[in-house]
């Protein structure tokens, strides 16, 4: 998962306007997500390029690295921030990533999550389909930043807005979309002097006019060099235009392109620096993720805090770094590179520091969001159980990190890839996040293994299995469910039981999933687990057609449960048993109390509505509750219910109305 500004990737979403929108059946408020990152600080002319950017439009902005083509589109997007009172979205693409691209299903999931989608659906045809749905008539523009091509761009496109695409690349494809093009060239001799001289000030340029133009020449008209030019200046009152450019051409390489322009300039920059301030310019760059903050800074270079933070404003003031949104920091991607190249010896240890920081951090939150949960390992051990006031603030920070955890995940030691799989199961299980999950949680089985870790290893493969099932791969989820069973991890066998029996039910299989789900019964000893497992086995039992055998497990099972969602569900189940048996009074006073308990579970109380709808006299307008439900109306479960309520139409001879969403 790369930058995708969801107000859970990096930087935090600015508080907005505030909508009424309706997420599945129930209707809550959502602000509207002002994601865009800070203008940089001095922005000058661009007068054409502005003048050429028109609200309503898909606009594509392409030129050489560093020429400012980000800076260009937030100063006109902020400029315009009120035209669009529905939200602007960000996402950087990631086209020069050290990771690589973003994939366009992972932008979306960020996009949807943003407009207040809870459950995101896994594909990225149903994904796109839905961004459309919920984009249509909002008043909302896009940033899709450094895209690496128009197959990356075009499930991203919202049906109505503004779209503002950067890139290295023309991206002509997009014609085909009715993209107008804009290229973003160089800065003109005079308008890099204008740039210099707001950077610098204090009249020194009108003193060496003469050099201030051979500066500006020599950085060759890109706004990341002459900003940083600029910045080396202004903090050193007695250094002299004259002697920049004596500098600039003795360190230029022979070829002057825009390239040898940045690094000249980088360098020359790069050895004035501090001992800190170099340190954390090589070492930061290696973070995992596209943005940080102060804490893993100084946790990598083990360092304070307040020398960190001293030491990282002061890299912004010389144009090293960014600002991401409150505290947080970024490298353009040239600098990032130009960074990379510097040798630090202790560049392995850092690494390693800063994914103990960020796994130290991750078992806090997930300690707080899973008290009871029972855990492998070793950094659960002695960790803070206060370190968050509450779940959801402890789910915040999770959703907040996501990006830097899973790509710590990737870059980590193996003895640190498996332990940091452990606290972000909760986060993906709770926003349906498959992609990371499986990606993570497939690094972790391998880790786990290498490291002699068998009861992790099982335990991470059971979490892989449920994925897997959830997004279909029913025979890669059987595969791994029979290497839990072989491991014989008496947590794990339990779980891998009944996803195998769920994998038998979506197979057609209701006889040996019941077999199954009994296995799974006998082994569990907890209340909890014990009710959990009654409740499957009252499902099979009722795809048997055995309703009486189904009531009573499902009456056991309720007695067994507290948690008031779980509560509801398997009143849910008993209902549906209750009236297949013949008892539709009990089955409609099962439903309106599972109502309440399901309030903030939206798919779940799609079933009771239907439940609900087999029990009216008039169907359609529970079902259309029940359609209502379903963001992603591609779901197979959408598909049914519209199924039923275009037969509906055909028996009343009248078209029902979906509800408003």
């Amino acid at each position: 998962m790369k930058n995708v500004m969801n107000g859970s990737a990096g930087n935090v979403v600015q508080a907005g306007a505030v909508r009424d929108v309706h997420i599945h059946s129930s209707r809550r408020e959502v602000l509207a997500p002002f994601q865009l990152p800070p203008v940089p600080r001095f922005f000058v002319s661009r007068k054409a390029e502005l003048a050429a950017l028109r609200p309503g439009e898909l606009v594509v902005l392409s030129g050489p690295g560093g020429v400012g083509k980000t800076s260009l589109a937030l100063r006109w997007l902020q400029d315009r921030r009120g035209s669009f009172p529905d939200g602007q979205l960000y996402v950087d693409l990631g086209a020069h990533s050290p990771s690589g691209p973003v994939p366009p299903e992972e932008a979306l999931e960020g996009f949807l999550h943003a407009l207040g989608v809870t459950d995101v659906p896994p594909r990225l045809d149903r994904r796109a389909a839905l961004f459309r749905s919920v984009t249509a008539r909002r008043q909302l523009s896009v940033l899709l930043d450094n895209a690496v091509s128009a197959a990356q761009v075009r499930p991203l496109l919202p049906t109505s807005g503004t779209v503002v695409v950067t890139s290295r690349w023309r991206l002509s494809a997009l014609g085909l979309d009715g993209a107008r093009f804009v290229d973003v060239a160089p800065m003109g001799v005079d308008e890099s002097v204008e740039l210099l001289d707001n950077v610098v000030g204090q009249g020194r340029l009108a003193r060496e006019p003469e050099a201030a133009q051979e500066v500006a020449r020599l950085c060759g008209g890109l706004p990341i060099a002459l900003s940083v030019v600029g910045a080396r200046l202004s903090t050193r009152p007695r250094r002299t235009f004259s002697r920049e450019v004596v500098e600039l051409r003795d360190d230029r390489l022979p070829a002057l392109d825009e390239s040898a322009s940045v690094r000249s300039v980088l360098d020359l920059s790069y050895v004035e620096l501090p001992v800190r301030q170099a340190r954390l310019y090589r070492l930061c760059a290696w973070l995992p993720g596209s943005t940080f903050d102060v804490s893993v800074a100084a946790a990598m270079i083990e360092e304070p805090e307040y020398d960190v933070e001293d030491a990282l404003e002061d890299l912004v003031e010389k144009s090293l770094l960014s600002e991401a949104g409150d505290d947080r920091f970024r490298f353009h991607d040239l600098l990032r590179v130009h960074a990379r190249r510097k040798t630090d010896p202790d560049r392995a240890a850092a690494v390693r520091r800063a994914v103990e920081w960020y796994l130290a951090r991750a078992v806090e939150a997930d300690s707080v969001v899973a008290p009871d949960r029972q855990r492998t390992g070793p950094a659960y051990r002695g960790a803070r159980k206060d370190a968050y006031s509450s779940p959801e603030e402890a789910m915040t920070w999770l959703a907040g990190e996501r990006e830097n955890l899973v790509r710590a995940v990737e870059v980590a030691p193996v003895d640190l890839r498996w332990q940091l799989c452990e606290p972000l199961w909760a986060l993906f299980l709770h926003q349906h996040l498959y992609q990371d999950w499986i990606s993570t949680h497939r690094l972790g089985v391998v880790a786990a293994g290498e490291c002699g870790e068998l009861v992790a290893q099982a335990r991470l493969r059971a979490r892989l299995a449920q994925a897997l099932i959830n997004t279909g791969a029913l025979d890669e989820a059987v595969e791994e469910l029979e290497a839990v069973l072989a491991q014989d991890d008496p947590l794990s066998k339990p779980s891998a039981l009944s996803m195998l029996g769920q994998v038998s039910r979506a197979l057609g299989e209701p006889e040996r999933a019941l077999e199954l789900y009994r296995e799974a019964l006998a082994l569990r000893t907890r209340d909890r687990g014990r009710g959990q497992a009654r409740r499957r086995v009252g499902e099979a039992l009722m795809e048997l057609g055995r309703h009486p055998e189904a009531i009573a497990e499902l009456e056991l099972a309720e007695s067994l449960l507290t948690d008031a969602t779980e509560l509801a569900r398997v009143r849910t189940f008993l209902a549906r048993a209750c009236r297949l048996a013949g008892d539709p009074a009990r089955a409609r006073a099962l439903l309106d109390s599972a109502l309440d308990g399901l309030s903030h579970s939206p798919v779940h109380l799609a079933d009771v509505h239907l439940e609900l709808a087999e029990l009216a006299d008039d169907p359609r307008p529970h079902r259309l509750a029940a359609l209502a439900c379903y963001h992603d109306q591609a779901d197979p479960q959408a598909v049914r219910v519209q199924a039923l309520l275009d037969e509906d139409r055909g028996a009343a001879g009248v078209i029902p109305q979906r509800r408003e969403r």
